[in-house]
């Protein structure tokens, strides 16, 4: 069947025809997802900060507190989305939910920003306290957000694994293009996210919110048709079962065991994964080997027979099966030790956005939104990249003999940059401070230029290029081959629990820093605050994080070799069937 593709079935179940599905076509219906999504996401959350604190009323530090718990929301149920593929309902429907799940979040975001009853009334001039959103109003505004949180997580998770699924792996020429897909998908990304900052945050500022927020609802529902019209065309993979209950299974069955004797050799431990995608025993985490231990009771109907029905899972789990369990906790130091930029990252769409709002933005006659100021996060991304392809990998190449800065080299630099871009806003913050001294805090334009905010913003942006490429590289090629999707959603909780913890500094900051009389250094109005003292936080607290970086880094020994020798293999393991019949 030189004909069909391997493992991927069409849209009737059939085994595919290479000639009449897969290949550019599906993947470039599929990528129209993806820009959607990015437009309609990251258009909201770069400019919801201003809305927030201009027309609902609420405090700065709340405002920044709703922003960032939403992004977090967003890529925290990536793992939902993830689980629900590959457990049941597949890409292809995942996508197609949750992309209408989203369209209604984003329709329902227009319409709570367009009726005067869903907001509450303007401010007078010189009004001194303007009445906040009410419960309801925010409670609409509240379930707008979230339904797009679910469909961008829902959708964030398939997207990239379904378009790969478009080509065969094992045919050079289609492996080509899968690489040249991963190309475009990010140029996508980007493209979405530029389009987010400039278009549509001068059309949410210049003509109205809900003219820009119904676009994304538009553009999503026609991304959608363009792609059900797909159907017939796509490659499909059947669900193999959810990684997540296979960790688990381990962590059960080793539990349920912990009393129980290790054996002699670890040639009696089980074993039944074929020899070619054998993982080899090591000695870490061993608490976890006894879920391989074969004891009384693992295979039901033995009765001391020989071994014909497979085992409980929840009781006893292969060798291989558990050496996958030990290489994903040997991520976690790493996973957990680049939660911190994100949590820099936050920042850049919430405080400093706000920064901007204060400050002289205008060229010629041009107002520029305070939103589109993150458009040099984006500038800062393609030049870094552009630099670290063109310039850094061809001098590293013929200076040290290898095509780049390994994975973890390429997240320590992520770190540093992080680090320098909190200290440079502390210092930027810090001038912009002392401009509203002399200019009078109640100044609504104060006489500085907002490009000062540039460094900041080019710092943690170039910061992320290389954060997300290694952090990315890391968690796919260190995870074993059917948890990847795993580590990928494992690597996408970094991005949500930085969100989150920005929240939470933000609250504890605002609570202790808070005297009588004074608001603290995050204040309702950031000119009588001390932003820059938070930011200075923020820098030492990257500074401690980086050097818990570079112990965990020297700590990890990466998974060179997935495939033991045969020989080696035999001998220490045996025929995982012949061990069970001896111990049973």
């Amino acid at each position: 069947m030189s004909w069909a593709v391997a493992d991927a079935v069409d849209y009737k179940g059939f085994p595919a025809d290479k000639a009449r599905t897969g290949g550019w076509v599906p993947a470039a219906l599929i990528l129209g997802i993806e820009i959607c999504e990015r437009l309609s996401t990251m258009g909201i959350a770069v400019n919801l900060v201003t809305y927030l604190i201009g027309t609902m009323h609420l405090p700065s530090a709340t405002s920044a507190n709703i922003v960032t718990d939403f992004m977090g929301t967003s890529f925290l149920l990536c793992l939902l989305g993830g689980f629900l593929a590959d457990s049941f309902l597949g890409r292809y429907k995942t996508i197609a939910i949750f992309s209408l799940i989203q369209t209604l979040g984003t329709g329902m975001l227009a319409v709570s920003t367009k009726l005067p009853q869903l907001r509450p009334p303007p401010c007078r001039p010189h009004q001194t306290s303007c009445h906040q959103a009410t419960g309801l109003q925010m409670g609409i505004l509240y379930l707008s957000l979230y339904l797009i949180a679910l469909g961008t997580g829902g959708l964030k998770s398939s997207v990239s694994g379904f378009g790969t699924d478009q080509f065969d792996g094992n045919d050079p020429k289609e492996k080509a293009q899968m690489a040249y897909f991963f190309n475009r998908f990010f140029f996508f990304i980007s493209t979405g996210t530029l389009l987010a900052v400039t278009v549509l945050v001068y059309i949410q500022d210049e003509v109205g919110r809900s003219w820009a927020y119904g676009i994304c609802s538009v553009s999503m529902f026609s991304a959608i048709l363009i792609f059900l019209s797909g159907t017939k065309r796509y490659r499909y993979k059947k669900s193999v079962g959810s990684p997540i209950v296979h960790i688990f299974q381990v962590l059960v069955a080793s539990f349920k065991k912990r009393n129980v004797e290790f054996p002699s050799s670890i040639g009696y431990l089980y074993e039944d994964a074929p020899e070619s995608s054998r993982i080899l025993h090591t000695d870490q985490f061993r608490c976890l080997d006894r879920a391989a231990v074969v004891v009384e009771g693992d295979f039901p109907g033995a009765n001391g027979a020989a071994v014909s029905m497979p085992p409980n899972p929840w009781r006893l789990s292969s060798v291989t099966r558990v050496e996958e369990v030990k290489m994903m906790v040997k991520l976690l130091p790493i996973w957990a030790t680049t939660i911190i930029f994100w949590t820099t990252y936050a920042q850049m769409i919430t405080f400093s956005v706000e920064q901007a709002s204060t400050m002289e933005r205008t060229i010629g006659g041009f107002m520029i939104p305070a939103g589109s100021l993150t458009v040099f996060f984006v500038a800062a991304i393609l030049i870094s990249l552009g630099v670290y392809d063109r310039v850094i990998m061809p001098f590293w190449k013929k200076w040290k003999g290898k095509p780049g800065f390994t994975n973890l080299q390429r997240i320590a630099l992520g770190l540093v940059l992080s680090t320098f871009g909190m200290a440079a806003s502390a210092l930027i913050e810090r001038k912009r401070l002392s401009v509203a001294k002399a200019a009078g805090p109640t100044t609504p334009t104060l006489p500085v230029s907002v490009f000062y905010l540039i460094p900041q913003f080019f710092l943690v942006g170039a910061g992320e290029a290389f954060i997300y490429t290694g952090q990315l590289d890391f968690f796919i090629t260190q995870s074993p081959k059917g948890m990847k999707t795993m580590s990928t959603g494992l690597f996408l909780t970094t991005l949500s629990l930085g969100f989150f913890i920005s929240s939470f500094l933000v609250s504890i900051v605002k609570r202790v820093t808070r005297t009588r009389g004074r608001q603290g250094w995050l204040a309702d109005n950031i000119n009588f605050g001390r932003l820059d003292l938070f930011y200075g936080l923020l820098a030492i607290l990257s500074l401690i994080n980086f050097v818990a970086y570079l112990v965990c880094a020297v700590w990890y020994k990466p998974q060179v070799n997935l495939k033991p020798v045969v020989e080696m293999e035999n001998n220490k393991m045996g025929n995982g069937s012949m061990q069970a019949e001896e111990r049973v």
